[in-house]
Protein backbone atom coordinates (compact mmCIF):
# COMPACT_ATOMS: atom_id res chain seq x y z
CA UNK A 1 0.00 0.00 0.00
CA UNK A 2 1.61 3.06 -0.75
CA UNK A 3 -1.32 5.59 -0.07
CA UNK A 4 -4.92 5.46 1.26
CA UNK A 5 -7.01 8.33 0.71
CA UNK A 6 -10.95 9.82 0.88
CA UNK A 7 -11.76 8.77 -2.55
CA UNK A 8 -8.88 5.42 -3.88
CA UNK A 9 -5.97 3.50 -2.34
CA UNK A 10 -2.61 3.18 -4.45
CA UNK A 11 -0.99 -0.11 -4.20
CA UNK A 12 2.15 -1.43 -5.96
CA UNK A 13 2.51 -3.86 -8.53
CA UNK A 14 3.61 -4.94 -11.80
CA UNK A 15 2.06 -4.71 -15.12
CA UNK A 16 4.13 -6.98 -17.94
CA UNK A 17 7.30 -6.63 -16.46
CA UNK A 18 7.05 -2.86 -15.23
CA UNK A 19 7.11 -1.57 -11.73
CA UNK A 20 3.37 0.25 -11.36
CA UNK A 21 0.39 1.26 -9.57
CA UNK A 22 -2.87 0.33 -9.44
CA UNK A 23 -4.83 2.97 -8.13
CA UNK A 24 -8.48 1.24 -7.04
CA UNK A 25 -11.51 3.29 -6.82
CA UNK A 26 -13.55 1.60 -3.63
CA UNK A 27 -17.60 1.87 -3.34
CA UNK A 28 -18.80 4.22 -0.91
CA UNK A 29 -21.28 2.75 1.29
CA UNK A 30 -23.10 6.49 2.01
CA UNK A 31 -23.35 7.34 -1.49
CA UNK A 32 -26.65 5.77 -3.28
CA UNK A 33 -25.28 2.78 -5.59
CA UNK A 34 -25.91 4.45 -9.00
CA UNK A 35 -24.33 7.64 -8.11
CA UNK A 36 -21.37 6.14 -6.41
CA UNK A 37 -20.91 3.86 -9.51
CA UNK A 38 -20.70 6.88 -11.87
CA UNK A 39 -19.07 9.17 -9.89
CA UNK A 40 -16.09 6.62 -9.89
CA UNK A 41 -16.23 5.71 -13.10
CA UNK A 42 -16.59 9.52 -14.10
CA UNK A 43 -13.58 10.56 -11.72
CA UNK A 44 -11.42 7.49 -12.86
CA UNK A 45 -12.05 8.53 -16.95
CA UNK A 46 -11.29 12.08 -16.19
CA UNK A 47 -8.37 11.40 -14.36
CA UNK A 48 -6.69 9.20 -17.39
CA UNK A 49 -8.08 11.75 -19.55
CA UNK A 50 -6.29 14.75 -18.06
CA UNK A 51 -2.77 12.68 -17.36
CA UNK A 52 -2.85 11.91 -21.03
CA UNK A 53 -3.71 15.81 -22.00
CA UNK A 54 -0.99 17.24 -19.29
CA UNK A 55 1.75 15.10 -20.76
CA UNK A 56 0.43 16.31 -24.37
CA UNK A 57 1.30 20.27 -22.90
CA UNK A 58 5.07 18.70 -21.74
CA UNK A 59 3.96 18.09 -18.19
CA UNK A 60 5.75 14.63 -16.96
CA UNK A 61 2.73 12.46 -15.15
CA UNK A 62 2.59 8.58 -14.74
CA UNK A 63 2.33 6.76 -17.75
CA UNK A 64 -1.06 5.09 -18.03
CA UNK A 65 -0.75 1.06 -18.17
CA UNK A 66 -4.45 -0.04 -18.23
CA UNK A 67 -7.99 1.05 -17.24
CA UNK A 68 -10.54 -1.49 -15.88
CA UNK A 69 -13.93 -0.08 -15.77
CA UNK A 70 -15.31 -2.85 -14.18
CA UNK A 71 -13.08 -2.55 -11.05
CA UNK A 72 -12.62 1.39 -11.34
CA UNK A 73 -8.98 0.48 -11.60
CA UNK A 74 -5.83 2.30 -13.32
CA UNK A 75 -2.86 0.91 -13.72
CA UNK A 76 0.22 3.36 -14.32
CA UNK A 77 3.55 3.52 -14.30
CA UNK A 78 5.31 3.67 -10.94
CA UNK A 79 6.99 6.85 -10.54
CA UNK A 80 9.90 6.45 -8.56
CA UNK A 81 11.35 9.38 -6.23
CA UNK A 82 10.03 11.74 -3.12
CA UNK A 83 6.71 13.84 -2.63
CA UNK A 84 7.68 17.34 -2.77
CA UNK A 85 5.67 17.71 0.77
CA UNK A 86 8.60 15.62 2.21
CA UNK A 87 11.12 17.14 0.28
CA UNK A 88 10.93 20.93 0.80
CA UNK A 89 11.42 21.50 4.30
CA UNK A 90 14.54 19.63 4.61
CA UNK A 91 16.08 20.70 1.08
CA UNK A 92 19.03 22.67 0.46
CA UNK A 93 18.03 23.74 -2.91
CA UNK A 94 14.88 25.09 -2.21
CA UNK A 95 15.18 28.20 -4.72
CA UNK A 96 15.47 25.98 -7.68
CA UNK A 97 12.58 23.15 -5.99
CA UNK A 98 10.46 26.30 -6.47
CA UNK A 99 11.28 27.82 -9.71
CA UNK A 100 10.50 24.30 -10.99
CA UNK A 101 6.98 24.09 -9.22
CA UNK A 102 6.33 27.65 -11.20
CA UNK A 103 7.50 26.10 -13.61
CA UNK A 104 5.63 23.01 -13.69
CA UNK A 105 2.52 24.84 -12.96
CA UNK A 106 3.01 27.33 -15.81
CA UNK A 107 3.32 24.26 -18.42
CA UNK A 108 0.03 22.84 -17.40
CA UNK A 109 -2.14 26.28 -17.05
CA UNK A 110 -0.85 27.31 -20.44
CA UNK A 111 -2.28 23.94 -22.11
CA UNK A 112 -5.49 25.09 -20.57
CA UNK A 113 -5.27 22.22 -18.50
CA UNK A 114 -6.47 22.76 -14.39
CA UNK A 115 -5.02 20.51 -11.51
CA UNK A 116 -8.33 20.89 -9.26
CA UNK A 117 -6.40 19.42 -6.29
CA UNK A 118 -2.44 21.52 -6.72
CA UNK A 119 -0.87 20.47 -3.71
CA UNK A 120 3.04 19.48 -2.74
CA UNK A 121 0.97 16.60 -1.73
CA UNK A 122 0.37 15.54 -5.02
CA UNK A 123 4.21 16.23 -7.06
CA UNK A 124 6.86 13.77 -7.05
CA UNK A 125 10.48 14.73 -7.20
CA UNK A 126 12.07 11.96 -9.53
CA UNK A 127 15.77 11.49 -9.61
CA UNK A 128 16.49 13.18 -12.71
CA UNK A 129 15.52 16.80 -10.72
CA UNK A 130 12.38 17.10 -12.61
CA UNK A 131 9.09 16.98 -11.01
CA UNK A 132 5.87 14.68 -12.00
CA UNK A 133 2.09 15.46 -11.25
CA UNK A 134 -0.20 13.46 -9.90
CA UNK A 135 -4.03 12.73 -9.18
CA UNK A 136 -5.70 15.06 -11.84
CA UNK A 137 -9.11 13.44 -11.06
CA UNK A 138 -10.74 16.71 -10.60
CA UNK A 139 -8.62 18.35 -13.28
CA UNK A 140 -10.49 20.02 -16.18
CA UNK A 141 -9.04 20.93 -19.76
CA UNK A 142 -9.68 23.86 -21.35
CA UNK A 143 -9.33 25.30 -18.16
CA UNK A 144 -10.89 29.12 -17.51
CA UNK A 145 -9.12 32.10 -15.67
CA UNK A 146 -11.02 31.30 -12.87
CA UNK A 147 -10.35 27.20 -12.99
CA UNK A 148 -6.43 28.03 -12.84
CA UNK A 149 -7.07 30.76 -10.31
CA UNK A 150 -8.08 28.27 -7.94
CA UNK A 151 -5.26 25.95 -8.53
CA UNK A 152 -2.86 29.03 -7.70
CA UNK A 153 -5.30 29.54 -4.81
CA UNK A 154 -4.91 26.26 -3.38
CA UNK A 155 -1.17 25.74 -3.61
CA UNK A 156 -0.40 28.79 -1.74
CA UNK A 157 -2.80 27.66 0.74
CA UNK A 158 -1.03 24.16 0.70
CA UNK A 159 2.19 26.17 1.43
CA UNK A 160 0.83 28.13 4.13
CA UNK A 161 -0.31 25.54 5.61
CA UNK A 162 2.39 22.85 5.56
CA UNK A 163 5.67 24.98 4.64
CA UNK A 164 4.89 27.61 6.91
CA UNK A 165 8.61 28.21 7.81
CA UNK A 166 9.90 28.85 3.81
CA UNK A 167 9.67 32.33 3.59
CA UNK A 168 10.18 33.88 0.49
CA UNK A 169 8.77 30.49 -1.07
CA UNK A 170 5.36 31.45 -2.80
CA UNK A 171 7.55 34.46 -4.06
CA UNK A 172 9.88 32.62 -6.21
CA UNK A 173 7.47 30.08 -7.30
CA UNK A 174 5.53 33.11 -8.53
CA UNK A 175 7.89 34.38 -10.24
CA UNK A 176 8.54 31.43 -12.56
CA UNK A 177 4.95 31.02 -12.92
CA UNK A 178 5.00 34.51 -14.78
CA UNK A 179 8.12 34.25 -16.39
CA UNK A 180 6.93 30.82 -18.11
CA UNK A 181 2.84 31.24 -18.35
CA UNK A 182 1.37 33.37 -21.23
CA UNK A 183 -1.47 34.59 -19.05
CA UNK A 184 -0.29 34.83 -15.91
CA UNK A 185 -1.19 38.65 -14.98
CA UNK A 186 -4.71 37.73 -15.43
CA UNK A 187 -4.40 34.48 -13.59
CA UNK A 188 -2.50 35.78 -10.66
CA UNK A 189 -5.34 38.95 -10.59
CA UNK A 190 -8.19 36.24 -10.31
CA UNK A 191 -6.06 33.92 -7.44
CA UNK A 192 -6.24 37.28 -5.35
CA UNK A 193 -10.21 37.90 -6.35
CA UNK A 194 -10.62 34.32 -4.81
CA UNK A 195 -8.67 34.77 -1.92
CA UNK A 196 -10.59 37.92 -1.03
CA UNK A 197 -14.07 36.44 -2.02
CA UNK A 198 -13.11 33.81 0.76
CA UNK A 199 -11.93 36.49 3.29
CA UNK A 200 -15.40 38.22 3.19
CA UNK A 201 -17.69 35.07 3.17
Amino acid sequence: MLGCGAEATVRRTEFMGRDAVIKSRSPKGYRHSELDMRLRYSRMKNEAKMMTEARKAGVRTPVIYDIDTVRFCITMEFVAGRKVKDVLDSATNVEELCEKIGKTVAELHNGRISHGDLTTSNMILMSDGNICLLDLSLGTASAEIEDLGVDIHLLRRAFTSAHSGLEGALDIISDSYSKNMKHADSVLRRTEDIKNRGRYT
